[in-house]
Parts: C-alpha cells; sequence; structure tokens
C-alpha cells in the first residue's frame, strides 16, 4: 500500500505530464458548477432567451412577409420570406446565447465573483475553465437551436430532412462566438468597457444579410459584411435549411473552425496569464 504524496512525487508527476498546469483533464468539475447554478438561479434567463427570435420570426416573417411575399433563396428558387429569415435568426439565437455566457456571465465571474482565481487555485488548468464555461454555452445554444427548429417545423418552414442539421451546425457557430467573446472578454474591467460588445452586436445582426440579401449593399459594404462572422453562420443555415450545399458550405465551416481554434488559444492564454502569474 503507498503512502502520502511527497513533493518529490508531485515533482514527478508534474515532469511526467508537463501541460497539467494548463490542463488537469477535469472541465467536468466547472460544467457541473454551471449547471447547478444555472437550476437555482439563471433558468428563467435561458427561458426567456428563446422566445426572442421567435417573436422575431412571428412578426417579421408573418407580418412583414404578407406584405413582402416570396424571396429568392440560396438556389435562386423561390421561398416564403419567413422561411428565407428563420435560418438567419436561428444563426442570431446563437450568436446571442453563446454572446451572453461567455462576456457578461465571464465578466462578472472573473472581476465581481472571482471564480476564476478560486478555480486555478484548485488542481484545474486555465483550459479546462475555459472548456467548461464554452461547453454550458454550447448547451444553451443546443437548446436553442432544437427549439426554434421545432417552432419552424411546425410552422411549415422545414421541407427537406437536411434543414435537421441546423442544430449542429447552430452549435458550431454558438461555439465560434464563445470561444472568442470569452477571450475578448478578459481583457475587459468596466461595465463601459461590456457596452462595446452591444455596440459590435447591433450592427452585425442587422446588417450580416438577416432580413434582406447581401446584393442590396454597395460592393464595398459587401466585401465588409462577408468578414464579419455572423454573416458566414447566416448563410451557412440558409443553405442548410433547404439542403443546399456549395463550396461556399465548406468555406462557412472552415471560417467557424478557425475562430474556434483562435478563440480557445486566446481565452486559454489570457485565463493562465491573468491568474497564473
Amino acid at each position: 500500500m503507498s503512502g502520502p504524496l511527497t513533493i518529490e512525487d508531485y515533482q514527478v508527476e508534474v515532469q511526467d505530464r508537463p501541460f497539467s498546469a494548463l490542463y488537469a483533464r477535469n472541465a467536468r468539475a466547472v460544467i457541473s458548477r454551471g449547471l447547478m447554478a444555472t437550476k437555482s438561479s439563471n433558468w428563467m434567463v435561458m427561458v426567456s432567451g428563446f422566445f426572442e427570435p421567435v417573436l422575431y420570426l412571428i412578426s417579421m416573417g408573418v407580418g412583414l412577409g404578407a406584405l413582402v411575399g416570396n424571396v429568392f433563396g440560396p438556389n435562386g428558387q423561390e421561398i416564403s420570406y419567413a422561411a428565407y429569415i428563420a435560418p438567419a435568426l436561428l444563426a442570431v439565437s446563437a450568436m446571442n446565447g453563446a454572446v451572453y455566457d461567455s462576456t457578461w456571465n465571464v465578466f462578472f465571474k472573473m472581476n465581481f465573483a472571482k471564480l476564476y482565481q478560486g478555480m486555478l487555485y484548485t488542481s484545474l488548468g486555465p483550459l479546462d475553465v475555459a472548456i467548461g464555461e464554452i461547453f454550458l454555452a454550447l448547451l444553451r445554444g443546443a437548446m436553442y437551436a432544437t427549439g426554434f427548429t421545432a417552432v419552424m417545423g411546425m410552422m411549415g418552414l422545414i421541407t427537406t430532412p437536411w434543414a435537421l442539421l441546423m442544430i449542429p451546425a447552430s452549435v458550431l457557430i454558438a461555439f465560434g462566438f464563445a470561444s472568442f467573446g470569452m477571450g475578448i472578454t478578459s481583457f475587459m474591467k468596466t461595465f463601459q468597457q461590456m457596452d462595446w460588445i452591444n455596440f459590435v452586436m447591433l450592427p452585425m445582426f442587422l446588417f450580416s444579410a438577416t432580413f434582406y440579401p447581401l446584393s442590396v449593399y454597395p460592393e464595398p459594404i459587401q466585401w465588409f459584411i462577408q468578414a464579419l462572422p455572423l454573416w458566414h453562420g447566416v448563410e451557412l443555415l440558409r443553405q442548410i435549411s433547404i439542403g443546399v450545399f456549395t463550396a461556399a458550405t465548406a468555406i462557412h465551416i472552415v471560417y467557424y473552425l478557425v475562430m474556434i481554434l483562435v478563440g480557445m488559444v486566446l481565452t486559454t492564454t489570457r485565463l493562465r496569464k491573468l491568474f497564473l502569474k
């Protein structure tokens, strides 16, 4: 029977696992804590966030759609205006849910609750914290996507089985925004600085071809919009919603994979720099 762990044993273990300070393989502890907190206090916020895109879909898709009529979809065929904006609103919902969890929620835990400092004083590493928090944002995004897709089905806006792929695609979108959002939030120190997040999100929501096609803009503005992450999410879900896949589909997916990679590296590096000095 082995005795208690000595300092020498610990040093050997650290040498055997050189990345243990970065990742302790225990992100589930962060996830469990987040789920308990959501169950006790934050569940109303999560439920209310689901209804925002549904209300937009009803008011814009049904109300304004009666005036607009049919529009051209990604493959050039005519679809209803509600079917045109529904995938875009799903992408917006994935963005909003992920950004809320990875910015304001993280900002409070980091600067007021001092939660991450406490976590990193344990065996947890910054990558454990990043994975745990981002997973919680993805779980919320998956719930929103599933519910919104069900609403689309009840409204008769799903015409192909391919549309079910919008759920994992929405999780991919949420992953991109959550990983990047958490890293950006690590630089924020005041509520005034956090207001810049809304300042960026609102025009991205309005101008990412959410409610009308990209072609209505002058060409220089089109190039700028095509660099925005939400535009790639909107176009990806629009293509999936009607089962049309082109080379652009792969470009949209690769865009988010790169965004996730950069965001994870940024978040992990920032947490380590802030709390493991």
